[in-house]
Formats: structure tokens, C-alpha cells, sequence
């Protein structure tokens, strides 16, 4: 692969044969050719704008936040618990969204650089000119009620001091224009509260990765490269809702506080707790993988499972790793002879517990095929066989 730093997309054509970028550098501009061309070029993408692709949502100025490298008190740390003893206020729990009437105040150690303290406030408009540390200090005063003295931190940076005021929430009106593809956030800008991007845009990367390698082979299904966008759309779609629901718990007022009480006594449940987890962190999406296949597993993540080989015990996080189909035989006695579609990577063991007898498990984790049978029947296989060629067409296997 080849990084060519210092050189700009400042247009793009495409036809029916390939995508061409015209590219500024050093030396001047120039245009390169490709079969397809994936913008991940962040929120303001111009990939996205020269592809005509839309980027409906809603913007909102109603809040200002400010974000600062200072240094507090030191008797104000709790060494062993990372969490900030304010005088007159009380704890600050570290690395939260600590949220009350007047605000959200934000405090965090991270490891070898200086604390991070950060603020956020409604219907207050931001200050003009370049943000100060002592703009900062007064926000936080002001959200905790008491002065909040900070001193800049060590060295001579550079430091953050970062004012924002506003947000957007857009969602790209479509992921794919015929050779143009979008990942990350030149197809989706959200909050960052409870910091759900980082999954959805890796998540956005594997998945198209594997289905733009195998179009790039000639060996891809009909249609693969057009479910990039048909799930993981919808992935965005839904960390946009929680985002914005988030959003609107950390906002000032007594009705919002007392949905927050109402929040905190069904987040003492284990079983809410478990699914908002799985939300914040993307594991609870569910794709269509168009195949009858019922097992409750199909179309989700495949499972973790500790596996019992002849070569020793492995962890299938470990087999993934190839980026290759991947069938797991658990059953009693193996899969029948010719059962196994051809090119597809077969792993033989045991796992304890397994809530799958076999599983068919896409390139980025997903489950396109399970049975719980310790026999799988004809149904089954057929349907297995039918997965592997709804997904992975004419597969080969790759090199190692």
C-alpha cells in the first residue's frame, strides 16, 4: 500500500470502467485511475460532496463546549480511585459525563499527558476569539457552582484548549455511488457522547473491506457490494437515535432529572444493563443474510467461542484473523463428506456450551448459517450451501 502525504482529492469523474481522482501535490495535479474509490476523508468530506450524495440531519447551536489540558488541585485527586473531591461540590466520578442542572462537567487522567477537563453549557452563547484557560476555568466554575482553579499543564505542548458550539447529527442519504463508496464519518456525524464512533466506523471498514476485496478478485455474488450500504445504513441509523437520546439526558431541567432516576433503577437490572451494552458498542445489530437459515444466531456476531482442536485449544477470535469463510464443525461426528461448500476454511473441534452445533461465519464475524443439530439434516445443509453461495459466490482460498 502507498501513503502519499500531502496530496489532495480536489475532483472525480467515473463511468462504467473505473472512478478517476484529480489529486494536488507537491509537484502538482494529476489525476489516478481506480476501480472504485472509498472516501473516509471525516465529516466534511469532499468525496461525498463530488459524488453528489446528500447529508440530511439537523444542526443545533443551543450548546457550547470547551475542553482543556490544565491541571487541578492535587489534593483534590483520590490516587486510588482516579475520581476528582471537589470542595464545596463534592465527588466527580473520572471519565464521565457528570451532568447536573447547570451542566456536564467532564474530568479524565489519561495515561502520559496532562488531565483533560471539559464542560458542557445550554443557551449560553460561545465567546468570541481564541478559547483561554481561563474561559475554561470560568465554565467550570460555573457548572460546578464553585471556583475550579487550573493552572496549564507541563511542557510546551501543544496543549488542548478547544471551544465547540453546536453539533450536527447527518446521515448520508446513500453509502455507494456506483464506484464511490463512504466509511466512517464521511457517511455519518453524530455525538460523540458515550463515544459509540469508533466502533461504527472500523465496523463500517470490515465490513465493506472484505466485500470490496472479493468485487476486486471477480469471485464477489451478485450484489455483494450493494449490502455495504443496506447494513450498515441502518447501523448508523440506530447510533444516531441513541446518541441522540443520550443528548437529551445530560440536558438541564427537573423533568430531565427525573427521567434520569427513572433510568438509573432500570439500569440495575443485569439484562438491560447486558443490551445496552451490546447497543453502545454495535454487537446487537442483526443483518438479513437473505437465506433460510432460523437459528437465532444467523445474522449476528458470531459468539467467541473457545474451541478444542486437534492442534490445541484456540479462541475463535484467533481464526478470524484470515479475513477467510470460516465453517466451525462441532457436530458429534462432522459434517457428511461434500456437505462443506468448496474454498470455505473448516475448523473441527469441541466448545462447551456452544449454542451452535455448526456455524458459517462471514469474513467480519457475522454468522451467515448455524444449526444446533449434533446431525444436520438435508434442509440444513442445502440451506448451508446456499449461504456460502449467497456470500461468498465462487470462493478460493486465499494464501495464507
Amino acid at each position: 500500500m502507498e501513503i502519499r502525504h500531502g496530496h489532495e482529492l480536489t475532483g472525480l469523474s467515473q463511468d462504467g470502467e473505473a472512478v478517476t481522482a484529480t489529486v494536488t501535490g507537491p509537484r502538482g495535479t494529476y489525476r489516478l485511475p481506480a476501480r472504485h474509490l472509498v472516501g473516509a476523508d471525516g465529516g466534511r468530506s469532499l468525496t461525498r460532496k463530488l459524488s453528489g450524495i446528500a447529508f440530511p440531519g439537523v444542526t443545533r447551536d443551543d450548546t457550547v463546549s470547551r475542553t482543556a489540558d490544565a491541571h487541578l488541585p492535587a489534593e483534590w485527586m483520590d490516587e486510588a480511585t482516579g475520581a476528582l473531591h471537589v470542595p464545596g461540590y463534592g465527588v466527580v466520578p473520572p471519565f464521565a459525563h457528570h451532568r447536573n442542572e447547570r451542566g456536564v462537567f467532564v474530568f479524565a487522567t489519561p495515561p502520559g499527558r496532562a488531565p483533560l477537563v471539559s464542560t458542557m453549557e445550554w443557551k449560553r452563547a460561545g465567546d468570541d476569539g481564541p478559547m483561554t484557560l481561563e474561559e475554561m476555568r470560568a465554565s467550570a466554575s460555573r457548572v460546578l457552582g464553585v471556583d475550579v482553579p487550573l493552572t496549564p499543564p507541563d511542557g510546551d505542548g501543544p496543549h488542548l484548549l478547544r471551544r465547540l458550539t453546536g453539533g450536527n447529527t447527518r446521515l448520508a442519504e446513500r453509502y455507494r455511488d456506483r464506484r464511490v463508496l463512504l466509511v466512517g464519518d464521511a457517511a455519518h456525524v453524530h455525538s460523540a457522547i458515550g463515544g459509540p464512533g469508533l466502533n461504527l466506523g472500523l465496523q463500517d471498514a470490515i465490513n465493506l473491506g472484505w466485500k470490496l476485496a472479493a468485487e476486486i478478485r471477480g469471485d464477489a455474488p451478485p450484489g455483494l457490494l450493494d449490502t455495504y450500504e443496506s447494513e450498515r445504513r441502518p447501523a448508523a441509523h440506530r447510533v444516531v437515535v441513541h446518541t441522540r437520546a443520550q443528548s437529551a439526558l445530560i440536558a438541564p431541567g427537573g423533568d430531565v432529572t427525573a427521567l434520569r432516576e427513572l433510568f438509573a433503577e432500570l439500569l440495575a437490572d443485569r439484562d438491560t444493563v447486558r443490551r445496552i451494552a451490546d447497543l453502545m458498542a454495535g454487537s446487537d445489530v442483526r443483518y438479513d443474510m437473505g437465506t433460510a437459515s432460523p437459528h437465532p444466531l444467523t445474522g449476528r456476531y458470531a459468539p467467541d467461542l473457545v474451541l478444542r482442536t486437534g492442534s490445541g485449544t484456540v479462541r475463535l477470535a484467533a481464526l478470524t484473523v484470515t479475513a477467510r469463510p470460516l465453517l466451525l464443525d462441532l457436530t458429534e461426528d462432522g459434517l457428511p463428506a461434500g456437505a462443506v461448500p468448496e474454498g470455505v476454511e473448516v475448523v473441527t473441534g469441541r466448545a462447551p456450551d456452544a449454542p451452535a452445533t455448526a456455524l458459517l461465519v462471514r469474513p467480519d464475524s457475522y454468522v451467515a448459517w448455524a444449526s444446533s443439530s449434533p446431525h444436520p439434516d438435508t434442509a440444513e445443509l442445502d440451506a448451508l450451501r446456499a449461504a456460502a453461495g449467497r456470500w461468498f459466490g465462487a470462493v478460493r482460498t486465499v494464501p495464507a
